[in-house]
């Protein structure tokens, strides 16, 4: 089903956001539409809302209540696209309602999620005492961008298997904010000097519930800080990953970087095999107390 507009969707379908947990996928381009939102299915959300711009006619989109898949109307590409619509969307979600975003291109990875539910992962989660996840945003890109110039390919996925650290976050008021850490590392860090400073970060609440008057700010952190913290003060809790070409895209298809650019691999790179059992031996994800 299509929607004009934020407001047409939440005045026709806004039903929808009681049916969670739902994933809220901004797509910037046609890149790997179709495979994005395959990858979210079958990990267990019920529903996805896709934002994308009016021009852009995706080959082979199916969408509709059946399929699950809810298309709006909107421009990605805006000054503060994502907050806005997240925002948007908050203030009229049930608060027992998980959501996500992410981007087309980006899939989330979460402990054993090849044979555990986004639905159970979360419901455990809950049970934590926990409103929301941290995740990292781990940098996918093609090892061969002779044969992939736009730096995705799906089938030979590479990613950077060290070179990241943490720094503690310090507030507007220079107090450090607890639990709280900035993330550096992959492409980002790598060819640093194409990346504008706002955007190297890695750290990504993905995965939060709605409470009355939260807001997501335009830095991509929420107005409560339990909601940004990497985990609750007595244990490790379960976080989460991104999987995402879309800096790598981003790097290949801007003329300010995309000549300077011949290869993103290097001695750290690995191939992704698709699997969180990967990305908890290098450390990337944590189970915390889920089993």
């Amino acid at each position: 089903m299509s929607f004009r507009s934020i407001n047409d969707f939440l005045l026709r379908a806004r039903g929808v956001l009681a049916k969670g947990p739902v994933a809220l996928i901004f797509v910037e381009d046609e890149v790997e539409i179709a495979s994005t939102l395959d990858h979210h299915r079958k990990i267990g959300f019920r529903n996805l809302l896709l934002f994308m711009p009016d021009e852009l006619v995706p080959e082979g989109l199916v969408d509709g209540p059946e399929a699950g898949v809810h298309r709006i109307t909107y421009d990605t590409h805006a000054r503060h696209a994502v907050p806005k619509a997240v925002n948007a969307v908050l203030a009229a979600t049930p608060a027992t309602t998980w959501l996500y975003w992410g981007y087309n291109a980006e899939y989330l990875f979460y402990p054993f999620c090849e044979s555990r539910s986004v639905t159970e992962m979360l419901a455990f989660h809950a049970e934590e005492r926990r409103k929301a996840m941290l995740s990292y945003v781990i940098d996918l890109y093609a090892g061969d961008l002779r044969q992939f110039p736009n730096a995705v390919d799906r089938g030979a996925a590479m990613f950077d298997r060290t070179g990241y650290y943490a720094m503690e976050r310090i507030s507007a008021d220079g107090l450090k904010l607890e639990r709280q850490v900035d993330v550096f590392g992959g492409i980002r860090w790598r060819f640093e000097e194409h990346i504008p400073w706002a955007r190297r970060k890695l750290d990504r609440v993905a995965l939060f519930r709605p409470h009355k008057g939260l807001r997501m700010r335009p830095d991509f952190t929420f107005s409560d800080e339990e909601y940004n913290t990497i985990a609750c003060p007595w244990h490790h809790n379960l976080t989460a990953a991104v999987a995402s070409f879309r800096t790598a895209k981003a790097l290949r298809t801007n003329p300010g970087s995309a000549d300077a650019i011949g290869s993103f691999a290097w001695g750290g790179s690995e191939h992704f095999q698709w699997s969180s059992k990967q990305l908890m031996e290098l450390g990337m994800i944590e189970p915390g107390q889920w089993f």
